[in-house]
């Protein structure tokens, strides 16, 4: 019969520090089911919060050492690791940092419309969006590959296509000539890669030129967004356009974002525009989750790498505006095959350097929303 007693396991597991969130995991309520059997072996399910968490292993192995220093006569310890996505307080009910927020800012002097109305998507958990100061610089790759990454960490979730004026995602999955059906009113979203899928693209002949005001624009953005049955999602993807109209207005003001990541590439034109991005952005006070560099290098045959647009420009950028820096993702031919063909490169291609960055940066951008989520809640 073992001796060890629960509360021996709850007081080491409670010096165990989530490195993000800054606080020991039972204080968290991060540490679920502990268990003691008779041989004094150890059981207990950690609950993350997000399934890409980059430090799961890290976690796991600091709660294994943390047992084991504490009580030296343990058996075998088993750890479950689990993950419940934790949701924007920016979320529901309009409180928090974006909710209360009306119409200042670049929109609410716009043609005098003041500020469109919120849209509630009160089963959706996080809303992130993609943007860019300039076309180019593989935004929609960056977005497509995050979506991809986190749905098959676990997560549910949805990509919108915001670009109505080129809009790439029907490509990138090789959908160009499929049509969402309608159920009770509700467009629902094709599903593809484990990742539920909306774009005008569906909905318009892709040799219609779409020629629409800034009105009629946000008009069929709001319906991409309010007339899905998107369901359940712990996070809804924003494929924004570059730059910083009409369409991203409407988006950040319409709705709670839990934030927005910032797509450039590392040379000075890109981050000249990227700047205008950010600046927007914090003037309609919505919180930047990082800068992602794209296209940062290619790799050489020989294994070198040539940095053909120039070196380290975006991780500088996020330094001087004191944003987190998600990572760099290379360049290369495969990212390119993988969206002619409609196989994002990170499903095809699971191993190339740029699925792996990919799938890193992914699991960063999961990291700062969880950061995010914990910091607005305790204010």
């Amino acid at each position: 019969m073992s001796s060890i007693q629960k509360s021996q396991i709850e007081a080491a597991l409670g010096t165990v520090m989530e490195p993000d969130l800054g606080r020991d995991l039972m204080t968290l309520g991060m540490v679920e089911d502990i268990a003691v059997d008779e041989a004094g072996n150890v059981s207990f399910t950690v609950v993350l919060t997000t399934p890409a968490c980059p430090m799961k292993e890290s976690i796991k192995q600091s709660c294994i050492n943390a047992i084991k220093q504490a009580v030296p006569e343990v058996g075998a310890i088993n750890v479950n690791m689990t993950s419940k996505v934790t949701s924007s307080c920016s979320h529901g009910g309009g409180h928090g940092s974006h909710g209360a927020h009306g119409g200042n800012g670049a929109h609410g002097g716009h043609g005098g419309h003041g500020a469109p109305q919120k849209i509630d998507l009160p089963n959706v958990k996080n809303i992130i969006a993609v943007a860019s100061g300039k076309g180019g610089v593989g935004k929609s790759t960056v977005s497509v590959n995050l979506a991809v990454s986190l749905a098959a960490s676990g997560a549910k979730v949805g990509l919108i296509d915001a670009d109505l004026y080129g809009p790439s995602i029907p490509t990138l999955f090789g959908l160009q000539n499929v049509k969402p059906e309608v159920k009770n009113n509700k467009i629902m979203p094709i599903e593809k890669f484990g990742v539920k899928l909306m774009s005008i693209g569906f909905l318009v002949d892709p040799e219609t030129a779409l020629i629409w005001r800034g009105p009629m624009a946000s008009s069929a953005i709001r319906q991409l967004i309010s007339d899905v049955d998107w369901q359940e999602l712990d996070y809804l993807i924003f494929d924004l356009p570059p730059g910083t109209g009409d369409i991203q207005l409407t988006l950040v003001q319409a709705l709670p974002l839990s934030g927005a990541v910032v797509v450039t590439t590392p040379q000075d034109v890109a981050l000249a525009d990227v700047a205008k991005a950010v600046t927007m952005f914090r003037k309609v006070d919505v919180s930047i989750l990082g800068v992602v560099e794209n296209m940062s290098w290619y790799e050489l045959p020989d294994g070198s790498k040539d940095y053909i647009f120039g070196k380290g420009g975006g991780e500088k950028f996020a330094k001087i505006n004191a944003l987190p820096f998600l990572g760099s993702i290379p360049i290369s031919s495969k990212v390119r095959e993988g969206g002619d063909i409609g196989t994002p490169s990170i499903i095809a291609n699971p191993d190339a350097p740029t699925s792996v960055a990919a799938s890193k940066v992914a699991g960063e951008i999961a990291r700062q929303v969880s950061i995010h989520n914990a910091a607005c809640a305790t204010e």
